[in-house]
């Protein structure tokens, strides 16, 4: 199996990406449903997170409480790395298996997985190619503000506490440019499915 990672900033587009190379008929994980499930009642993951940041970040039905989380690390720095430190092993293992699992039922096919910190947290290394998505800084902000329903001002602070998207393309294989809506971007997304393919052909 081709294993592929998929990466992009916020509001760039990546999920509309993700779906796409689900039609065209690649299997796809979002590392968000794996960040949760790493963290379910009762996990060593939830355990760890707890006596590193205390039983307020619990609800009272004994799940995380990710606003609240997220709210508590967004600004400090520190504490997102230890944030990161417990919860990015776990996930990149839980992955892992998942990979297995998909290439057992699917040798020839294209494994990706969809995760916005894949690049910082050093996991992008694991796979065959790396797919950046990415678009103009003006549209990045735009989607946002509408996406998440922020000012100007935070959705520019959100952008902010990233990886700067120029960065990241650096260390892409392939590059998806969602500037220009969707037909450009799913013409643009077929042509680097096909690419993976005659990759996957090659390593037959």
């Amino acid at each position: 199996m081709l294993r592929v990672g998929l990466t992009g900033s916020i509001g760039v587009g990546k999920s509309f990406v993700g779906s796409l190379f689900v039609e065209f008929g690649c299997k796809l994980l979002d590392a968000d449903d794996t960040a949760r499930e790493v963290v379910l009642p009762g996990s060593p993951g939830l355990r760890r997170v707890v006596a590193e940041f205390g039983e307020e970040v619990l609800r009272r039905d004994g799940t995380l409480d990710r606003k609240h989380v997220a709210a508590l690390v967004f600004e400090d720095h520190q504490k997102r790395q230890k944030l990161n430190a417990i919860l990015h092993p776990l996930i990149i293992e839980r992955q892992d298996q998942i990979m297995r699992d998909w290439e057992t039922i699917d040798p020839d096919g294209i494994g990706i997985i969809d995760a916005a910190l894949m690049i910082e947290s050093g996991g992008y290394k694991r796979f065959d190619k790396l797919i950046v998505v990415h678009c103009r800084p003006d549209v990045q902000l735009e989607r946002l503000i509408l996406r998440n329903g922020l000012s100007r001002e935070e959705a520019q602070r959100h952008i902010d506490s990233q990886m700067p998207q120029e960065e990241k393309q650096r260390f892409a294989d392939f590059l998806i440019d969602t500037s220009d809506g969707f037909e450009q971007t799913r013409q643009r997304t077929r042509e680097v499915y096909e690419q993976l393919v005659q990759l996957r052909l090659k390593h037959k």
